[in-house]
């Protein structure tokens, strides 16, 4: 059964809430006014959020009620009920958001502020208010909730500096300083959970840095190969000619994206050796996986279409048309009519 918390006078009350639960990919278009969602049973559109300006990042609640998208010209977190598609809810931000992240229980959300000095600001879900800034060296591109949900891990592209703020306390527990500007992010899991690796994207690197998240220490960079007989494409590419990863529900494969060729390239893990690049459509930007764990959703905007990867054959099976640039994208079960 689905519970919903409601703050009625100083109560905090879960009441049950009636609702199917069903997979769903959500894809934000990034000069649009609009988050397309899509059913990955048919890999069609079947829902619209409407109502927006510039949506950037997105993420799901938990328990699938609600869907979180931050909206960067009226620096808010936008809460949408997940069954009717309306946005319920705009929470004042301390600046121009870019990602966010949502912990395991689904009581917090992080917004990365992508705007100087830099800031992570913690937003309440029950009373759907910023309780916190968190202060962060440079301006933030992209925040994550860990594994174990214990740190909020943040990225400057500015300062290149990831932070890791520690969930119980809301402090920071430790910074490090990069070679050049953070991009995506993902996490690999020791037997007990705990976070193993960090695995991250760099401005003008064409691949990905394996990291020890214990000791923050570089373990490995992995270049990912050209494509012979093609140029590079670098018109366009934002100093990021790789940007976005994701790990497949096994941790068999980490995949990772190309703009300057147009491709998402799999790795075996845990040894990072290329198994395969498949070709999707222009400036593939950001990677989901649905709960079921059988294809893979490229944000491609360039070409305004989420592709479609089944990760059995390693083949792109679909390109779903979408709106304006898309770029980031999530997925999960999330309540339906």
């Amino acid at each position: 059964m689905i519970r919903r918390y409601w703050l009625i006078g100083s109560l905090v009350v879960a009441l049950p809430v009636l609702g199917a639960l069903k997979p769903r990919v959500v894809q934000t278009n990034a000069a649009g006014d609009n988050v397309h969602i899509i059913d990955p049973a048919t890999n069609k559109v079947v829902g619209v959020i409407e109502g927006l300006t510039v949506p950037h990042g997105t993420v799901l609640a938990p328990d699938g009620s609600r869907i979180y998208i931050t909206e960067e010209p009226t620096r808010t977190m936008d809460v949408v009920e997940a069954r009717t598609l309306k946005i319920i809810k705009k929470v004042p931000l301390s600046g121009r958001p870019n990602n966010l992240a949502v912990t395991k229980d689904g009581k917090k959300v992080y917004v990365g502020i992508a705007q100087q000095p830099g800031a992570v600001d913690v937003i309440d879900t029950v009373t759907l208010t910023r309780v916190k800034s968190v202060p962060v060296q440079g301006a933030i591109h992209n925040v994550y909730v860990t594994p174990d949900s214990k740190y909020a891990v943040s990225g400057s592209v500015a300062t290149g500096v990831i932070t890791a703020i520690d969930t119980s306390t809301d402090t920071v527990a430790w910074s490090w300083k990069e070679s050049s500007g953070i991009r995506p992010m993902i996490f690999t899991t020791n037997p007990d959970g705990s976070t193993k690796e960090m695995i991250y994207q760099l401005s003008n690197f064409h691949g990905f840095v394996v990291a020890d998240f214990a000791t923050q220490k570089e373990i490995r960079r992995v270049e990912q190969p050209d494509v012979p007989g093609r140029e590079r494409e670098i018109d366009g590419i934002q100093g990021a000619p790789a940007h976005g990863l994701i790990i497949t529900k096994d941790g068999k494969t980490l995949w990772t994206t190309s703009k300057y060729y147009d491709y998402v390239a799999a790795y075996s893990l845990p040894d990072y050796k290329l198994v395969k690049v498949v070709d999707v459509g222009s400036h593939p930007e950001w990677l989901t996986i649905p709960p079921d764990g059988k294809s893979l959703y490229v944000g491609c905007a360039g070409t305004d279409s989420t592709d479609v990867i089944d990760l059995a054959t390693m083949k792109n099976i679909k390109r779903i048309p979408v709106g304006a640039v898309p770029k980031r994208n999530t997925s999960g079960m999330i309540e339906t009519n």
